[in-house]
């Protein structure tokens, strides 16, 4: 076999077990990573390369590198579920970083984190002076979340006093000219209801890009080139 069309043979595949062995790893690998999760993600690339590239090794050895990795990080998934003691050795643990409005500087040190990194992460969450913070705390995934002082944090209904509804998020009932049949029923309506109100709106089934009802019954259309409230 040509070595170009080994090397391209042995690059689907690697990309085809990868896929396959991040679903198994789950949602949590690519989406903001702990230590051991980031470790494992460079691991995991650099042997799928190994088996893309190094034809003068047997292939099935990379693959029983990547079992072995993709195992001990479920492993260890569930251990860090089932224990605490070992989810705080593995992820670590969230340190305060401020404190009653109290800039904490130790802390701070022991994360090496400087002022302008920890002035810039502010300015992200649109807070410009240490003192509008009440608390501030340095996740185990390396992000910073801030809780602004009570006289500075946004109205909500519950600080009002107000009693609000229940309210149900906005489903998608025809995507692509396609009815989400389990979409509309969820919603609660059906198929007469949906040709009625595209009939009032003057767009056919076909013209419609996205429909969406929210929990009050109204229905807003996408057809891709206008929007019809």
């Amino acid at each position: 076999m040509p070595t170009w069309l080994e090397v391209a043979l042995r690059t689907l595949s690697a990309v085809s077990i990868l896929f396959l062995m991040t679903k198994l790893l789950g949602k949590r690998q690519i989406s903001q990573l702990s230590l051991f999760e980031y470790i494992t993600g460079l691991s995991i690339g650099n042997i799928a390369a190994y088996i893309s590239l190094d034809t003068d090794s047997k292939w099935y050895l990379g693959l029983l590198a990547l079992s072995v990795w993709v195992l001990v990080s479920v492993g260890m998934e569930f251990a860090t579920m089932k224990s605490r003691r070992i989810r705080n050795f593995v992820d670590g643990k969230g340190r305060v970083l401020i404190d009653k409005g109290t800039l904490i500087e130790k802390n701070l040190f022991k994360e090496r984190v400087t002022l302008d990194e920890f002035m810039e992460k502010m300015r992200s969450k649109s807070i410009y002076q240490v003192a509008d913070v009440e608390f501030a705390v340095m996740e185990s995934n390396g992000d910073i979340t801030f809780m602004l002082k009570k006289d500075l944090q946004p109205l909500t209904a519950q600080s009002l006093g107000w009693a609000m509804k229940p309210e149900r998020q906005p489903e998608s009932i025809v995507m692509d000219g396609i009815v989400i049949e389990e979409a509309l029923r969820k919603s609660g309506y059906n198929q007469a209801w949906l040709n009625q109100q595209l009939s009032v709106k003057g767009v056919k089934l076909e013209e419609v890009f996205l429909a969406q009802v929210d929990d009050a019954g109204n229905v807003t259309i996408q057809t891709g080139e206008r929007s019809i409230p």
